[in-house]
């Protein structure tokens, strides 16, 4: 029996730094968060040299020492260490690092995560710590993609994620978005050579021993490529599941480990199968001697075959093999013979590295030959680009909308290019309406529907933006009429209604209510009445509202604002009782009296007969408009609106001389006075007319006072 033994086994770097930490550290007040790598055996010789492993960051008393394993973390763990006073001896792999900070800054723009690996994996979940945006996991490339639409996506990969499976899932993603995903290679490229070597070791033996431990990612990668070349795969987790007479019978057996899986373990199970003569040899030797069998002819002659079976032209699209890569670019092999170089600035790629394309070696890429003489000259990015065009070709004949820049015009109309397809804008179609001045357009942006393909010599395309401006015109007024129509439905005159002011105008001012504009009159605002609308209501402020009326018709709504503050005579009772003296300012002079404003929207009248003792042709004779004065409430009726005041009540009357001996055909004072009564009074009709409806019914007394004072 031959054993062929991988070249790249046992732990890698970012894996043998964790170990060889953990072995060295003192373990006194020392945590690792996590199996530090998966491998059972190698966790459990961590246990034994009393490092204690937690679950979560809670179990770590402050001051302590706690090992960050080559998974990595999210950032809260270095937050929270950093609270607590816990040291953090970080062992997160390098490559790790490197994604971890891609995903740090790509989040950090608000961009979308997506990553391809599996969730539960610490690994993963460390990437999603560093989120700061939404982040998706994608493990299949039968995933659906669908929640990636419109995002702007960053895609990054598990470093130990299977690369073929990394590779469909990123191309399934860009068939969908294909210029909104940004992607970065993030899988270690020590896991890429493990994955390469066992694929060439599972196609060159009979059976494959896959080692290493259970839940070891890495290592189910390994065994998922090597079924898939050949059929007998054993899986190990370490030496004691090994079982020579599973593999006796076999001529040649692969032996590959996982990054977790320490060199000792390999060698216990090498060591069973030589105790049974198995020769053991290093990959690198079989692929050299099979190489050098396989050289069966000269350059010469192969380049000879060539020359002599095939004929190229140009234009013609082929599908190559790399072979291999030098810094002026890669070389490729057609159809298995030969070797042509493909120059690094015809290769797709945004900056050429020998070292990518290194580990591209075996893979197919389809080129275009550009050049035939005097030789043969091969470009990658050719195919891509007509790629691409008949992509979006394909999307505009199905009536996609697309965008092109105007790049000069004619008699007919605009004239622009999609790719390489020539495009004309008729005149009629660029918006609607006439357009007269083409010229302006050169230079803009053009959003185009197709209308036909004219093929007469190439394809041309003829488009319409006035199709679109059309069409979205006609969804904005169906959306408008139908948010109006709900709108009608949903208001009704006496509703009560949230709005927000927008405008204000020298008439009132315009709300928003739920997005329709309704005017609140300037006579709506106030009871007592507003030169300014700014006095009661402000711009980008919200108000309550009462609706006063509703004209579906005319799509006009008006709002009321004083309609849900109280009246001034509504609180007069609290402020305003018989007997109370006042203040107030002369607003209006009458023959029968004066009119006092107590606040706005409350007047009180002063008779007349009660604004002095001494009797008043005129009261304008005493008092004036604008006139600041002080009086006694003599009635008060806040249900009719009725306030009789008394100036006169508060000065003191004067003294009455009377004869010390009564003459008898003297005329009495009495009737003096009555005939200045009878000067003074008024019918009430000739009284009140012109006053407020408030003092209707006033009776006689009310307003000339008591006979007393009369």
């Amino acid at each position: 029996m031959q054993v062929i033994v991988a070249k790249n086994d046992g732990f890698c770097v970012g894996v043998k730094k964790a170990v060889d930490t953990a072995i060295q550290i003192s373990p006194d007040n020392t945590f690792v968060l996590g199996d530090l790598i998966h491998n059972e055996d190698v966790v459990k010789r961590i246990a034994e040299r009393g490092i204690v492993k937690v679950e979560s960051l809670q179990e770590v008393p402050d001051g302590a020492h706690l090992i960050i394993r080559s998974h990595g973390v999210g950032k809260n763990v270095y937050e929270y260490c950093a609270e607590h006073g816990i040291e953090v001896i970080d062992c997160t792999c390098s490559f790790v690092k490197k994604t971890q900070e891609i995903v740090k800054t790509e989040s950090a723009k608000g961009k979308t995560i997506a990553i391809t690996g599996h969730e539960e994996h610490p690994e993963v979940k460390g990437l999603i710590g560093w989120c700061t945006s939404e982040a998706f996991v994608f493990s299949s490339e039968d995933d659906n993609f669908e929640i990636l639409r419109g995002k702007e996506v960053v895609f990054v990969a598990q470093t130990t994620f299977s690369e073929q499976r990394f590779l469909k899932i990123a191309e399934n993603i860009q068939k969908v978005y294909p210029k909104s995903v940004e992607i970065f290679r993030t899988i270690c490229y020590t896991t890429v050579r493990r994955q390469k070597e066992a694929e060439q070791i599972a196609k060159n033996c009979d059976a494959v021993l896959v080692l290493g431990g259970s839940n070891s990612s890495n290592t189910r990668k390994l065994c998922e490529i090597a079924s898939s070349y050949c059929g007998h795969v054993i899986r190990l987790n370490n030496a004691d599941d090994f079982k020579y007479e599973k593999i006796q019978f076999f001529k040649r057996v692969g032996v590959i480990a996982g990054a977790s899986t320490p060199d000792w373990q390999t060698q216990e199970v090498l060591f069973k199968m030589a105790k049974n003569n198995a020769e053991v040899q290093k990959a690198t030797e079989v692929v050299a001697e099979e190489a050098q069998q396989a050289e069966a002819t000269t350059m010469a002659e192969i380049v000879e075959g060539i020359d002599r079976e095939t004929r190229y032209r140009k234009g013609q699209i082929l599908n190559v093999n790399i072979v291999s890569a030098r810094d002026e670019g890669i070389y490729v092999s057609v159809s298995g013979k030969g070797e042509i170089l493909i120059d690094k600035a015809e290769l797709d790629c945004e900056e050429y590295s020998r070292e990518a394309y290194a580990e591209k070696i075996g893979s197919d890429i389809d080129v275009m030959v550009i050049e035939t003489a005097p030789k043969v000259k091969l470009s990658e990015k050719k195919v891509k680009k007509i790629k691409e065009e008949e992509a979006l070709l394909k999307d505009v004949e199905a009536g996609a909308e697309f965008t092109v820049v105007c790049t000069g015009f004619n008699k007919g109309g605009l004239t622009a290019e999609l790719g390489t397809y020539p495009v004309f804008v008729p005149a009629r179609e660029i918006r609607p309406g006439f357009v007269k001045d083409l010229e302006k357009y050169t230079g803009k942006k053009l959003r185009l529907k197709l209308i036909e393909i004219r093929k007469e010599r190439r394809k041309e395309i003829i488009a319409s933006q006035r199709v679109i401006l059309e069409a979205e015109r006609e969804e904005r007024e169906a959306a408008k009429a139908e948010k109006e129509a709900a709108f009608f439905d949903s208001i009704h005159v006496g509703d009560i209604v949230e709005g927000k002011v927008e405008r204000i105008t020298t008439f009132g001012a315009f709300v928003s209510v739920n997005g329709f504009d309704c005017l609140a009159h300037i006579s709506d605002l106030s009871w007592t009445g507003v030169k300014d609308v700014k006095e009661v209501l402000e711009i980008g402020k919200r108000y309550q509202f009462q609706v006063l009326k509703v004209d579906r018709e005319t799509k006009k709504v008006s709002i009321g604002y004083k309609q849900l503050q109280p009246q001034p005579w509504d609180l007069a009772a609290e402020k305003y009782a018989e007997g109370d003296v006042v203040h107030g300012k002369v607003v209006r002079i009458v023959p029968f009296g004066a009119f006092v404003e107590l606040e706005k929207g409350i007047d009180g009248l002063v008779h007349v007969s009660q604004i002095s003792h001494e009797w008043l042709e005129n009261p304008t004779s005493v008092l004036s408009i604008g006139e600041e004065i002080d009086a006694q409430i003599l009635a008060f009726n806040p249900e009719e609106h009725k306030i009789t005041l008394s100036i006169k009540a508060l000065q003191p009357a004067p003294e009455v001389e009377y004869p010390r001996e009564r003459d008898d055909n003297a005329k009495a004072p009495r009737q003096k006075k009555s005939k200045r009564n009878n000067r003074n009074n008024y019918s009430e009709d000739e009284e009140y007319s012109g006053w407020s409806e408030s003092f209707e019914g006033a009776s006689i007394s009310e307003l000339l006072g008591s006979d007393e004072e009369k």
